[in-house]
């Protein structure tokens, strides 16, 4: 999306800020996965990289295919640890990311999980499936689209066999279906619940975000 301000920065910027603040080492690349909305936009995007010590990338995604085909046009970082955000969202969490866990999905609870993807959850936390708009209730815990992965690459592999064998949902390649391959492969996935979830989607709600933020800048002095 094009870098729409919230409170004096990029959206971008801050979920960028707000990532690298919870990461127990320091982020080396960025890629962007964007579609094509101009050198400026593109520029912004690589300064904002560039303040974090990074190497900024940008990756286009030419065709809307879904959130697992848009991950997979970042596939050259898809190695090592990799964290996966996507850019209508903005956060506030208290913990740090657990490098030792296969993967930590961002959640937080609310009140009607119909609207949202979810994660389903065992005895001892560990997430055990993914459910896009339960219509009846098996979890409060919605994904706010936030993902940290201890293997990129078998992230790219699982990515890669959506797009293969064309499994598909309403016409899109869905990064869930990836993340319940991998569970049902024996790789643990726990949630990370964050305290605060703002969402930027459309510009109704970027309104409210943006008013949030400036209370949050306000409380943080």
């Amino acid at each position: 999306k094009p870098l729409v301000p919230v409170a004096g920065k990029p959206i971008v910027e801050r979920l960028v800020e707000d990532i690298v603040r919870m990461l127990p080492t320091s982020v080396d690349k960025i890629a962007f996965v964007t579609g094509r909305f101009g050198e400026e936009s593109e520029k912004g995007l690589l300064e904002i990289a560039s303040r974090f010590g990074a190497e900024g990338i940008i990756c286009y995604q030419d065709e809307p295919l879904g959130t697992a085909h848009a991950i997979l046009c970042g596939e050259e970082l898809l190695d090592g640890p990799v964290v996966v955000a996507f850019a209508d969202t903005l956060f506030r969490a208290d913990f740090t990311i657990d490098a030792e866990a296969d993967g930590m999905l961002f959640t937080q609870k609310i009140d009607d999980p119909s609207a949202f993807g979810v994660v389903v959850t065992d005895n001892e936390g560990n997430i055990t499936d993914y459910v896009e708009k339960p219509q009846e209730f098996v979890s409060d815990q919605a994904m706010i689209g936030v993902y940290s992965f201890k293997d990129g690459a078998r992230l790219k592999k699982e990515l890669q066999y959506l797009i293969d064998n064309n499994v598909l949902l309403s016409g899109e390649y869905q990064l869930p279906d990836a993340l319940r391959n991998m569970t049902k492969s024996g790789l643990k996935f726990i949630p990370g619940e964050v305290v605060e979830w703002m969402d930027c989607g459309n510009k109704a709600v970027t309104v409210e975000t943006n008013r949030r933020a400036l209370d949050i800048l306000e409380e943080e002095g």
